[in-house]
């Protein structure tokens, strides 16, 4: 790769071109053009989301600008089966999914917006703290393995909760009993303002899963061939009874870490304009052009279909209604204890 990230697997260069033998699924235009279109729908939603933050309609949010490769990759391989463990950052992997736009800004709407949508599902984002999570799919996997459904429980954070002892724990417990799990680091170089180098000395973090038994690779971020390849090894792993692998996802984050946060203090401009050289989509947008004849009347129809479609579904999230107080309670247990039904049918009732 350029810039100052390591070597890995890879199958396109910054420049869209073949570095070696593609696997199957990335000889087919079609396939190639559905990971593209994903990728610059979740880079047009990500557009709105932050418009709709900086006019006071939407809540503090996370982009995933530059990142988009990466959950589109490992969404893009996974089954029916498999349950998607998200962090705050993998609006494309759930958006493949099939969690609408306008419930992940209801998801980060906050308090301002009804919950018009049925319910909870597996691939929705949780408020939860950083790598908390992986001990969850430790425990998705281990229902999973006892269903034997053939189910993988798949998750996906950022580099900075390879610190956090959750994580450490989490790959203990998967490698111990070897349950179907894999685990993806989403590495772009930042944890807020704390860059890679001054939170571990490993000199790769999927060194890490050396202490747990399970195999570790480094795949580039920004080539969602190369990201889908390792994760679909990954599944067949652990469908196979093998047990789980941690994927290390090499990417840069070209946006602040919220729209909470000003990144331009503890970074350069000149750092951030390297790395819009190696981003995803102009990446896969070349190789497209040059083999498969995407053309420029190609990629017009898709952004104003993108536009368009997320402009709707913003709409629809702003004409939700206020959730009603007792709302804080749905879907938090199965069967309620006698005192918080109570209390939920109190505020129901006032």
């Amino acid at each position: 790769m350029t810039g100052n990230l390591p070597d890995c697997s890879a199958f396109l260069d910054a420049k869209g071109q073949v570095l070696r033998e593609l696997p199957d699924f990335a000889r087919d235009a079609e396939t190639l053009i559905t990971l593209y279109s994903m990728m610059v729908k979740t880079r047009v939603f990500d557009a709105k989301a932050i418009a709709l933050q900086r006019t006071g309609r939407l809540g503090t949010y996370g982009s995933s600008l530059g990142q988009e490769a990466i959950s589109v990759g490992v969404a893009s391989a996974m089954s029916e089966a498999d349950v998607f463990l998200p962090s705050f950052r993998e609006h494309g992997g759930q958006l493949w999914r099939g969690v609408s736009m306008e419930e992940l800004l209801l998801y980060w709407g906050g308090d301002e917006r009804g919950n018009d949508f049925a319910g909870p599902r597996q691939d929705f984002p949780v408020c939860i703290p950083v790598a908390s999570h992986f001990p969850h799919a430790a425990g998705v996997g281990l229902g999973l393995a006892h269903k034997g459904t053939g189910g993988v429980a798949v998750a996906i954070a950022g580099d900075g909760a390879t610190s956090k002892g959750d994580f450490y724990e989490a790959m203990n417990v998967v490698g111990v009993w070897e349950l179907p799990a894999v685990f993806v680091i989403n590495n772009n170089q930042w944890a807020i303002s704390m860059p890679r180098a001054e939170q571990t000395r490993a000199e790769t973090l999927a060194q890490k899963a050396v202490a747990a038994g399970l195999p570790g690779e480094v795949v580039d971020g920004n080539d969602v061939i190369a990201v889908r390849e390792a994760t679909n090894r990954a599944l067949d792993r652990a469908r196979a009874g093998q047990g789980g692998t941690l994927i290390e996802c090499l990417s840069y984050r070209l946006s602040d870490h919220t729209t909470a946060d000003d990144a331009s203090r503890y970074r350069e401009d000149a750092e951030v304009s390297r790395h819009w050289k190696t981003e995803p989509l102009v990446r896969l947008r070349t190789h497209l052009v040059a083999e498969h004849g995407w053309s420029k009347d190609d990629e017009e129809a898709l952004l104003r279909d993108s536009r368009t479609e997320t402009e709707a579904a913003a709409e629809r999230y702003l004409a939700m209604s206020p959730q009603p107080a007792r709302a804080m309670f749905d879907h938090l247990y199965a069967t309620a204890p006698p005192d918080i039904a109570a209390l939920a049918k109190e505020m129901g009732d006032g």
